[in-house]
């Protein structure tokens, strides 16, 4: 294969795009990805990792993975998000990678398409998805995918993970994005609430309809509708809504006349709808009209890697921009469970940083449930906490509640706790703590 039909190919691309050979070096560039970066490319000298990640040497040396190692060895395509040095900043990228072979079947090196993932960030910035953790990319990875696609995707995750800013990011990145992005809150809607909010009604058809009203489905024409926890549907309602999405056709509450609906289905529980088909309170047609393409949205429990970027996050999108959680703290919030997820750790951001007397915010700032305290109240009216804490954690612990309201000196607080004054003062430089902080 030659150097101008290589070219050729390249230039036919309308995504940033070139063609490298096995040792990195890119061989051929479109406009598009001379754009997207910064660093000047130069055909048959720069290689691709110094041109996106500013890297001397492949992204697989790096600790990422690397998309051209994983296509020599399979000699399929392959697939990653990496985030890059772009000309705006750092930048999320699903990387597409292919071999191409000559006539005679031999690979002649690979072809790399980026798609670049504008609804999330490797630092903080608004209305945006933030993380770095592999679990947070391979989600990214399958909201690309689906975004690319009309497929009905079913957004799976425990409650606080962000479901409706995920069913969001696949509107926004879908041909549809300049269409109504509607919210159908599944919880608690009756038979008749369900059809006359979805559908519409014309005017005169129960009491108290003086004006006809146009239903969710009808306003969100041409864009997507996002049923959040479908998994609350009752069967009885299942049924009309199996109706709507077989034959895309639905009547306003005292019509007689059809309407079309066009919509993209996006959809999202935190129950296990499998389970629920199989104990017969979930319809299983209408699972699998809904699960086209499913989407985990991990716990944060398994992002811990996230906690401290999104803590830094939320802290400066508040009124406490200038606080900072210790590196103490953070490993505290790291061993903890987020049974509420994002949405638990956003409150507990405000609550630590309200607490916090200086600008670093401390373990002993933090929420009770955060260090497993179950706090019960004694006749001195001190609380006293009852859970089994790793011995240098509750030393810390310890240690910032007496700190914060001791008055006396460091000989004197030394000399109460059995030890040296220079032990203690190891012990504070240790958990970075002051005296009457």
């Amino acid at each position: 294969m030659n150097a101008s039909l290589i070219q050729s190919m390249i230039n036919a691309i309308d995504k940033p795009a070139i063609f490298i050979t096995p040792d990195y070096v890119i061989q051929a560039v479109n406009e598009a990805y001379r754009e997207t970066y910064d660093t000047e490319v130069t055909v048959g000298t720069s290689t691709c990792y110094a041109v996106s990640h500013n890297n001397p040497g492949p992204c697989d040396n790096h600790g990422e993975d690397c998309p051209l190692t994983q296509s020599k060895q399979t000699l399929r395509p392959s697939s990653v998000v990496h985030i890059h040095n772009t000309a705006a900043g750092r930048t999320y990228c699903d990387i597409l990678m292919k071999p191409v072979r000559d006539e005679d079947g031999m690979t002649v090196g690979f072809l790399e398409i980026l798609d670049r993932i504008s609804y999330a960030s490797a630092d903080s910035k608004t209305n945006k998805m933030i993380g770095q953790s592999d679990a947070f990319k391979a989600m990214l990875n399958r909201i690309n995918r689906a975004s690319q696609s009309e497929i009905a995707v079913l957004l799976q995750g425990e409650t606080g993970s962000g479901k409706e800013l995920v069913a969001q990011a696949v509107h926004e990145s879908s041909r549809r994005k300049d269409k109504p992005f509607v919210v159908i809150e599944c919880t608690g809607l009756n038979e008749s609430l369900f059809e006359s909010e979805l559908f519409g009604y014309e005017k005169g058809a129960f009491t108290g309809a003086t004006n006809a009203k146009k239903g969710l489905i009808e306003v969100a024409n041409g864009g997507t509708v996002f049923f959040d926890e479908i998994g609350d549907v009752p069967l009885n309602m299942q049924v009309k809504l199996l109706r709507l999405l077989e034959t895309q056709c639905y009547r306003p509450v005292g019509g007689l006349k059809q309407k079309k609906a066009d919509f993209r289905l996006v959809c999202a529980s935190h129950k296990n709808l499998l389970s629920m088909v199989e104990k017969g309170e979930f319809r299983q047609d209408l699972y699998y009209r809904i699960a086209g393409f499913p989407i985990h949205l991990p716990a944060l429990r398994e992002r811990q890697s996230d906690i401290a970027m999104l803590c830094k996050h939320f802290l400066s999108a508040g009124e406490h921009r200038h606080k900072h959680f210790s590196k103490q703290a953070i490993d505290a919030l790291c061993r903890y469970a987020f049974p509420g997820n994002i949405r638990e750790l956003i409150s507990v951001v405000e609550q630590s940083a309200l607490m916090a007397n200086d600008d670093e915010i401390l373990v002993s700032d933090l929420p009770p449930q955060i260090l497993g305290k179950s706090e019960i109240s004694v006749a001195d009216g001190e609380n006293v906490s009852q859970q089994i804490l790793p011995l240098d954690q509750a030393e810390q612990v310890y240690l910032e509640r007496i700190c914060k309201t001791y008055e006396g000196t460091p000989d004197e607080l030394a000399k109460q706790l059995d030890v040296s004054t220079r032990t203690l003062y190891r012990k504070l430089q240790r958990y970075n703590i002051r005296l009457g902080n």
